[in-house]
């Protein structure tokens, strides 16, 4: 195995393991208490690889199957710039097999580490930590599947939240380091308003509203 796999394996296992397992394993919960077998959370977990997504298609109700699907392509189109913001640093003919493993976690993890890395050693990087952390992901659904009966839902919200927690310290870690502080502030102002919302609205709009409200006042700061 090329030493730059083995790295980002290596640097798989750390506090994002932890983080997103403990949301894996609440999504494995959540996934037997609504009466699916393992064999549906697991291939959730391995295809959608998105937890807003994966959690859109569990809530979906009979013969709205192509609304859930919708549903779920929109909660992850976050997956798109984040795509996008990665293409410069992993090139070569490794770089298509990376993108299945685009997901928050492993993103994050690349921003920060790919650009000090020799670029032929950023996809084999990206996919020993890509790999890991799927991996993890899978293992800790079928966890969570097992021993559902065992957790209390105010643990299961407490597993869910963990990720979130996790991001939002990475977020502040980066801000000590002067990282994109007008996105930070923007997102946390607009942030409230995403409860602003017409009657008849799904609440998801508020969500997308606040973040290209945020987004693009960030954009502007910056410019200015």
């Amino acid at each position: 195995m090329h030493p730059a796999y083995r790295l980002g394996a290596r640097e798989a296992l750390g506090a994002q393991a932890v983080a997103m397992a403990c949301t894996f394993i609440a999504f494995g919960a959540a996934v037997h208490a609504a009466g699916f077998g393992l064999g549906w959370g697991l291939v959730s977990s391995a295809g959608v690889y998105g937890m807003a997504g994966q959690m859109v298609l569990l809530g979906a109700h009979p013969g709205a199957e192509t609304a859930a699907v919708a549903g779920s392509l929109m909660a992850n189109a976050r997956f798109l710039p984040m795509a996008a913001s990665l293409a410069p640093l992993v090139r070569g003919p490794l770089a298509p097999f990376c993108v299945p493993f685009v997901a928050i976690t492993p993103w994050a993890a690349a921003m920060r580490r790919l650009p000090g890395l020799p670029e032929p050693d950023r996809a084999r990087w990206f996919l020993g930590f890509g790999l890991t952390v799927w991996t993890v992901g899978l293992l800790t659904t079928a966890l969570g599947h097992a021993i559902a009966g065992y957790l209390s839902p105010p643990v299961l919200r407490l597993l869910l939240m963990v990720n979130v927690l996790y991001f939002a310290l990475l977020i502040a870690a980066g801000l000590a380091r002067g990282g994109p502080w007008r996105a930070s502030l923007a997102g946390a102002v607009a942030a409230p308003f995403a409860l602003l919302l017409p009657p008849g609205l799904p609440p998801a709009w508020g969500l997308l509203g606040a973040a290209l409200a945020g987004g693009t006042a960030a954009f502007l700061l910056r410019r200015r």
